[in-house]
């Protein structure tokens, strides 16, 4: 670290008592009480010595990583009825897992709570542990998400570091630097703040500011415990920080799909490998289209190269536009009628002939939700003509 910012980190350890004092002061009354899985079974505020469940808290992180709280908690509402303990997680298919998760995106988190689970149970016996480095031993678990859970389950002084309390600290100290271009001097920072006495209190607290108060755009200083002490405040321009690095241009690619139907009206889907982003969640079969390439013999390529069938394209029945975090699709999606090869999965798991009507029984990717409502629609206007 610069000599500067040992001087910044040495003025704010200064001040870290009052910090702390007027973050929980603020926090008794407009914090966010009533997360669920921070409440003891009879729906109380733990005290310092009481330990919560880490299970549900541990569920809940995983979830938390690059999503809001209002969308996260009907998801961990509808996972603790269907795996209300580490057990019946660690039991599961993770067919059943992908389905739970199913729009709640980045799902290698659901895979890797899943090997977690499975880890974790064959280490436990009496007593879970509360030490960072087991928490760290597991799949999808970093240094942030392990402090949290610590801090929140058994009280322990761990500090953390998630997206939130990253702009809290880079407006009070007004850190002209992006925050991943000085990880060690934040992690400091929040070690320094981190209240001994009260982790688990203090690092809600810190979240619950950056969520509420210190948001991304329009920010509350009227209402913040830490206006007075603000650097970016008193530089006139909270909004500016943190400092962000230049966006790059997400590349763009369009995607032929084939919705493949036999003679007996079934749909053919494929299983994704186990990698990336949406590993082992079904799809329809499709791929990159190549330059100066027509879509519709993208699709029968990729049908080809992928699955080793013969397919005559139809009529379009969808487009769509998908973005991600690194890059933006295009899906041209269109009928298919299969003509022959028996369907292999030569770039994928497995592959499936199933119902229409079955297709709600498998985990797909947020952006295939309007491909099936549209071939449903499809469907039903097929079958209400020919009955007419």
């Amino acid at each position: 670290m610069a000599r500067l910012l040992l001087a910044d980190l040495s003025k704010l350890s200064a001040r870290a008592p009052e910090l702390r004092q007027l973050l929980l002061r603020w926090w008794q009354t407009h914090g966010r009480h009533s997360i669920p899985w921070k409440l003891l079974s009879d729906h109380r505020r733990p005290e310092p010595r009481e330990q919560l469940d880490p299970y549900p808290i541990w569920v809940a992180e995983v979830m938390l990583q690059q999503t809001q709280l209002q969308v996260v908690l009907p998801y961990w509402l509808r996972w603790m009825e269907a795996f209300p303990k580490l057990a019946a997680l660690a039991a599961a298919e993770e067919h059943d897992v992908l389905l739970l998760w199913q729009g709640l995106g980045y799902y290698a988190r659901a895979r890797r709570l899943l090997a977690g689970a499975r880890q974790m149970q064959t280490q436990i016996e009496a007593a879970w542990p509360q030490d960072q480095a087991s928490w760290l031993a597991l799949p999808g678990i970093g240094r942030s998400t392990a402090g949290s859970i610590l801090s929140s389950a058994f009280n322990q002084p761990f500090a953390i570091l998630d997206g939130n309390v990253k702009r809290v600290l880079a407006r009070l100290m007004a850190c002209e630097r992006p925050p991943a271009r000085e990880l060690k001097l934040f992690w400091a920072l929040s070690e320094a703040l981190l209240d001994p006495e009260r982790p688990r209190d203090f690092n809600q607290a810190l979240m619950d500011l950056g969520a509420t108060v210190c948001t991304p755009r329009h920010p509350r200083c009227e209402q913040c415990p830490w206006q007075v002490h603000c650097a970016a405040y008193a530089a006139g321009d909270p909004a500016a920080y943190p400092v962000t690095d230049a966006p790059r241009e997400l590349p763009f690619q369009v995607i032929g799909v084939g919705v493949v139907r036999n003679d007996a009206g079934q749909v053919l889907i494929d299983q994704r490998l186990n990698e990336g982003l949406l590993g082992g969640l079904w799809e329809f079969p499709g791929g990159k289209q190549e330059p100066g390439e027509p879509i519709e013999a993208t699709i029968t390529r990729e049908l080809q190269e992928e699955l080793a069938i013969e397919a005559q394209v139809g009529e379009e029945l969808i487009t769509l536009e998908h973005a991600y975090s690194h890059k933006r699709l295009r899906f041209v999606v269109h009928l298919c009628r299969w003509i022959s090869g028996e369907p292999q999965p030569l770039a994928s798991q497995q592959v499936r002939w199933v119902e229409p009507t079955e297709l709600g029984d498998y985990p797909f990717p947020a952006a295939n939700a309007r491909i099936i409502a549209a071939l449903l629609e499809r469907l039903q206007a097929e079958s209400s003509a020919a009955a007419a």
